[in-house]
């Protein structure tokens, strides 16, 4: 097996940083949407010096999620914590338990749904740490959006549907 290289060192100090922050499984979420998922932002790009954003995506039994459609600048990984969700892979789409991981480089095709009928829960990982915060506050408002609006508003969050 061949491993690459560590990255350069961000850190240039002997001691080490108190630099730890630790987020309570009870905190309430950021975001709670008009279809009754919550989000939670465990990490976001500003948190992490725009490493990663992770954020645990809960939604209710209702169905929805967005289809096939990909990013040019960022990966995505969605691990399903609970319940089932479908994940589009590129080629179709599959169900999905917990347990499940699916890893999406740049540019790869993904999407994904809860079709099931009860709750679902997973968390998102983003890398590197871009501001997807403002796309899942607003996306729910494209619906009342002029095209060019929309148009600007998936342009400006890196999203190209299929």
């Amino acid at each position: 097996m061949t491993f690459l290289p560590y990255p350069e060192p961000r850190y240039h100090g002997e001691s080490g940083t108190q630099s730890a922050r630790l987020r309570r499984a009870d905190t309430p979420p950021e975001l709670t949407t008009p279809s009754g998922t919550r989000v939670g932002y465990l990490a976001t790009g500003t948190d992490s010096d725009g490493q990663l954003g992770l954020y645990r995506y809960d939604m209710g039994p209702a169905q929805g999620g967005p289809g096939p459609h990909f990013h040019r600048t960022i990966t995505e990984s969605f691990y399903v914590l609970a319940g089932q969700v479908q994940l589009h892979d590129g080629t179709g789409w599959v169900e999905a338990g917990p347990g499940d991981f699916l890893y999406v480089a740049q540019g790869g095709v993904h999407g994904f749904r809860n079709h099931s009928g009860a709750p679902a829960s997973m968390l998102i990982l983003f890398t590197p740490g871009a501001p997807r915060e403002g796309y899942f506050e607003r996306v729910s408002e494209t619906g009342q959006m002029s095209e060019e609006e929309r148009v600007e508003f998936y342009l400006r969050h890196d999203t190209f549907w299929v």
